[in-house]
């Protein structure tokens, strides 16, 4: 909870970029550029900063549950999925691994399963990653190298059959990173013009772009202004808070503006930031009066809090006051009230 509002991190990672789970050198180069954006869009203060080693390149269970709900304050987060079969072992991130987490706190976690599909089993991997797994939506990456193949589009005729399978199963939400590219993959295959047609064909499905296309933004806000069924995720848009405030500001503002309060969805992209300087920042915010005013928009605390949490709840069926009941004295809850109690025992707390 944050400031007794409900909080869904709609945009995490389980990852293992490890040196025994990575095949070549893109493996690594992957996980250096998600290092680089904490770096560089970190707060100046060190005490933000992980170690890359120890802590960022594989990521650990109880370190991910103690950042995300003890020391941090979602109350729910979605962990996704990156396959990358050509960069490691096990996938960068994978539904069996995602399950596992999961296990630890069930009120609290929902998993994306993730398949290539330009693989000719797509169909019945989704299968077992919805029946087996429990994913509850898919995570899709379009810049994806597969063999000689440097990635596909969402519109692509040949990817319709995965959407089909997905409203067979009773999944709705489509989840697309659609924004900065990571080394070595096209930023070109990220681009959010795909997700036009697919939007329009399937209106059962969301899709919910990831990092707002950016930088494609105003080819994303025309896109979704179009198709109701589109949703803007904040996860690395919402990073510029601090180094490029009034930029934030225009993006929130056009967000406002094309799509309404009620398609903008919370993500942090934890671990690559965490998740409490950016909540806390994001609660804190106004966008500068020349802006609003040009634009006719508001970030009032009422839009704020169908940002954080009501929005991604109502997308995936959840009560929030149910949801709250369950998790009110959950084993995390009962921890962040001990880690409050004796935060100054915690450096940068």
């Amino acid at each position: 909870m944050k400031d007794g509002k409900f909080v869904v991190d709609a945009h995490t990672g389980f990852w293992d970029a490890s040196k025994e789970n990575i095949k070549n050198e893109y493996g690594l180069a992957f996980v250096e550029t998600f290092y680089a954006f904490q770096t560089g869009f970190n707060p100046k203060d060190p005490k933000w900063t992980m170690d890359f080693d120890k802590e960022f390149r594989k990521v650990d269970p109880d370190w991910y549950l103690f950042h995300m709900f003890i020391r941090g304050e979602m109350d729910m987060a979605i962990i996704s999925t990156q396959v990358l079969s050509d960069f490691y072992h096990t996938g960068f991130t994978n539904p069996k691994r995602n399950a596992d987490l999961i296990k630890r706190a069930p009120e609290r976690l929902i998993g994306l399963g993730g398949v290539d599909p330009r693989d000719p089993n797509a169909v019945e991997h989704m299968q077992e990653q919805v029946q087996v797994d429990g994913m509850k939506g898919f995570k899709w990456y379009t810049a994806e190298w597969r063999g000689e193949s440097r990635g596909w589009k969402a519109n692509d005729p040949a990817v319709f059959p995965c959407y089909e399978e997905a409203i067979k199963l009773g999944i709705k939400n489509m989840h697309f990173h659609k924004g900065p590219a990571v080394e070595p993959l096209s930023m070109e295959k990220f681009d959010v013009k795909d997700i036009d047609e697919p939007s329009s064909l399937y209106p059962e499905l969301n899709f919910i772009v990831d990092h707002i296309g950016l930088p494609r933004l105003d080819e994303f806000c025309w896109i979704a202004a179009r198709s109701t069924n589109v949703y803007a995720s904040l996860a690395v848009a919402n990073a510029f808070i601090h180094s490029r405030p009034r930029y934030f500001g225009e993006m929130m503002a056009n967000l406002l503006f094309w799509l309404g309060e009620d398609r903008i969805i919370w993500g942090t992209d934890f671990p690559i930031w965490y998740p409490h300087w950016i909540l806390d920042a994001f609660m804190e915010y106004e966008i500068p009066q020349d802006i609003a005013d040009e634009f006719g928009v508001q970030l009032t605390p009422a839009i704020k809090e169908k940002i954080i949490g009501s929005n991604m709840a109502r997308l995936y069926g959840i009560d929030i006051e149910a949801k709250k009941k369950a998790i009110e004295n959950d084993e995390f809850s009962q921890r962040r009230t001990e880690f409050l109690a004796n935060r100054s025992e915690y450096v940068g707390a």
